[in-house]
């Protein structure tokens, strides 16, 4: 999919900082959670939540009353006379959400939408479903988060498992895992250092859903932990005869993202003097069961193909890698280093909440491309399924 008139303000791209599961969010509900990160995003950006005439909220995890996420939370953020599809496309619900609020800008359905993203792998709900024919009637229950991470009904397999086998396939090992999340590690801290994560953060970051009463205060994420070389290297593989560690993937967090995206000359208007960053493709894939890995070059391949572009083009490669097994399969399919990915950090080292970790990336990698006077942005990710997703901006 190509795109030729969605353009993002600049500076209209944000982020809660993330909580490690079971931390700072995990008491609040999603939508108000989405309401209080967009409004606060909104603000810092100098954009009039009335001047909005679309809404799009991704989310994966649901929530009391989620039936009414969309115009909810519109109503929240100050726009209650707007609304606008739920996405929920895996660890591809960022960039879904965007291509969806893109391509009713390109067709003339909008003028300027705000793409929302918000999970909590915290608290997720734990369902029982009805079934009359079960021992004496009994329902079926399901645990919505982490039996969806443990198995894949189609493939037959988790996550995990996805990872190593495409580890064991491509050679990958131990040793190069390690070695590349303490790079990455390094990457984040230097991003945080140099100031780049704060002018995608909202830090510090009240938590103040009710606009009453601020609950927490966030001045960082939550959940990265210090990493040295020694301690990776002490850490066990968490499957049998595995070559990943809890060191070299990420962990579930909740938060919340987003951006917005409008023509050219909203965008322009709203960008404060600077130019706004053009979305010019969408890419998606899909490869073999039981290597999830992989999907992310085939969908990369895609949206370049799409801008006119090639992986040498790129100012900045932002991926999602739940694994540093994708970064490694990635790099060396695509011809780079894979040191030459993710400057000032990615979600292996900073959490995964699912839904919003692609627009904190995708957020992260246009300001990181600002910082070098412009250029062209990839975003790539893997997601649930065998399945992944990228795009690519101009800046």
């Amino acid at each position: 999919m190509r795109f030729s008139n969605a353009f993002v303000p600049a500076g209209a791209a944000w982020s809660s900082p993330f909580a490690k599961w079971q931390g700072s969010l995990s008491g609040l509900h999603t939508v108000h959670m989405a309401a209080d990160v967009t409004t606060k995003g909104l603000a810092r950006a100098g954009i009039d939540a009335k001047d909005l005439d679309t809404l799009v909220y991704g989310w994966t995890v649901p929530g009391p009353k989620i039936f009414y996420g969309g115009p909810w939370l519109a109503g929240l953020i100050g726009a209650p006379g707007i609304t606008g599809a739920m996405v929920s496309q895996a660890c591809a619900t960022s960039a879904a959400a965007l291509a969806h609020a893109a391509a009713q800008v390109e067709l003339g359905g909008s003028e300027a939408a705000v793409v929302v993203a918000a999970d909590k792998c915290s608290n997720g709900p734990h369902l029982l479903y009805p079934n009359p024919a079960g021992p004496g009637g009994k329902g079926d229950a399901e645990d919505w988060v982490w039996d969806n991470f443990s198995f894949d009904p189609w493939a037959k397999n988790s996550m995990i498992q996805t990872a190593e086998n495409v580890a064991k396939e491509a050679g990958v090992t131990r040793e190069e895992q390690d070695a590349l999340t303490q790079y990455r590690y390094d990457q984040y801290r230097e991003g945080h250092d140099s100031g780049l994560l704060a002018e995608v953060l909202l830090m510090p970051y009240e938590v103040n859903p009710s606009g009453r009463k601020v609950i927490a205060t966030m001045t960082d994420d939550e959940g990265v932990f210090p990493t040295t070389a020694e301690g990776l290297a002490k850490l066990r593989p968490v499957m049998p005869d595995g070559t990943i560690t809890f060191g070299s993937q990420t962990h579930p967090a909740d938060g919340a993202a987003g951006l917005v995206v409008a023509t050219k000359d909203k965008a322009k208007a709203w960008s404060g003097g600077a130019e706004p960053a053009q979305l010019l493709s969408y890419g998606t894939s899909r490869v073999e069961k039981g290597y999830m890995a992989k999907a992310v070059v085939p969908a990369a391949q895609k949206a370049l193909d799409h801008a006119g572009l090639t992986i040498k083009d790129m100012s900045v490669i932002k991926t999602h890698n739940p694994f540093a097994v994708n970064d490694i399969y990635f790099a060396r399919q695509m011809g780079l280093a894979a040191e030459e990915m993710n400057p000032s950090g990615s979600s292996l080292i900073f959490g995964h909440p699912q839904g919003p970790t692609g627009a904190r990336l995708i957020a992260e990698g246009l300001a990181e491309v600002r910082r070098r006077g412009g250029g062209y942005l990839l975003f790539a990710g893997c997601a649930a399924g065998d399945t992944s997703a990228a795009c690519v901006f101009k800046v």
